[in-house]
């Protein structure tokens, strides 16, 4: 058969796409054959740093692979992200995120990074923010929290883990639904601001409950309420900020697993499969219980969704509080 030239490279095109998909679909095919980076935008001690490193113990195996979880934190979750974003988006390199960096932190003016920079690939915990003090605080309940601010203005000082961090907003949100001020005072990190709070130097803190719970087990700290709907499992006993009449007060965090943008679809798609497999073990839900969390997951659409609508609401919260970066 004789062919122009026109016709031949249009075969010659066509032979090369198939070879190129073909080479494509090998690559996959063997994935994961090496192992894989997970990045934490946190310091050790922290709920995100937990979620991230029971995820690559029972995902791990789920893959056939090792999982390595490497924490950098600070600015925000800035420096994680934008070494995710640069990475090669070849399903080795993933971003165990933090929704408070996530939706929060690219209002603050200082986002190296966009949610288009990134695909979604699952969501693994949620859980909600917890009102905690030094145990030495004459406060039992929120009431005679939101009773001691008052009587002592500017004198309670409480941590986060930066400023424009879902601790911080949840702080705001309890001044003003309170009609109370208090003084913020940002970490690089849970881990740290944790460590303050055991020591005194801070009277309170917000945040979910895992890194928290050894602790308010031994005594040494007091948990006042939940922000969530319902009461958590680990602690019946503690109301919600609802029921204690502080119902302005309702932030939940969830921590979820993104890759580079042009991550190939089947990658995420196996990721999002064995992640949903890994959240059904039994143990593995007991364990998220125990430590005041919930495995929920959420496939590739679901979390993309949920980011839009997060990102938005939290949008008009920053701007009405006018939090700004660190």
């Amino acid at each position: 058969m004789n062919m122009n030239r026109k016709q031949f490279g249009q075969l010659a095109l066509a032979a090369g796409l198939a070879l190129g998909f073909a080479g494509t679909a090998a690559a996959q095919a063997g994935y994961p054959g090496k192992p894989i980076n997970m990045v934490v935008p946190a310091a050790a001690g922290g709920t995100t740093d937990l979620a991230a490193r029971m995820t690559a113990q029972a995902l791990g195996p789920v893959l056939g692979q090792t999982i390595v979880v490497e924490n950098k934190g600070g600015g925000n979750g800035n420096i994680a992200a934008a070494q995710v974003k640069r990475a090669e988006a070849d399903g080795y390199n993933l971003l165990m995120q933090y929704s408070g960096f996530h939706v929060i932190s690219p209002h603050l003016g200082k986002s190296s990074w966009e949610l288009a920079d990134f695909v979604p690939v699952a969501n693994v915990l949620s859980a909600p923010q917890i009102v905690v003090v030094r145990g030495d605080l004459p406060a039992n309940t929120m009431q005679e929290l939101v009773a001691y601010a008052k009587a002592n203005p500017m004198k309670l000082n409480y941590a986060s883990s930066g400023n424009g961090s879902l601790q911080h907003v949840t702080g705001v949100q309890l001044e003003q639904a309170a009609g109370i001020q208090m003084v913020h005072v940002p970490y690089k990190g849970t881990g740290p601001a944790l460590q303050d709070l055991l020591g005194g130097q801070v009277d309170l803190t917000f945040g979910t409950a895992p890194p928290f719970m050894a602790h308010i087990q031994a005594g040494k700290l007091k948990v006042l309420a939940v922000t969530g709907k319902e009461r958590l499992p680990s602690l019946p006993k503690v109301p919600t900020t609802a029921e204690t009449g502080f119902a302005g007060v309702n932030a939940t965090s969830w921590f979820a697993l993104f890759a580079p943008a042009k991550t190939p679809k089947d990658i995420v798609r196996k990721l999002e499969t064995d992640v949903r497999n890994m959240l059904s073990d039994a143990s593995f839900q007991k364990k998220a219980l125990d430590q005041g969390a919930t495995a929920d997951f959420m496939d590739s659409k679901a979390l993309g969704d949920m980011v839009k609508r997060d990102y938005a609401m939290w949008a008009k919260v920053v701007k009405e509080a006018n939090i700004k970066a660190d």
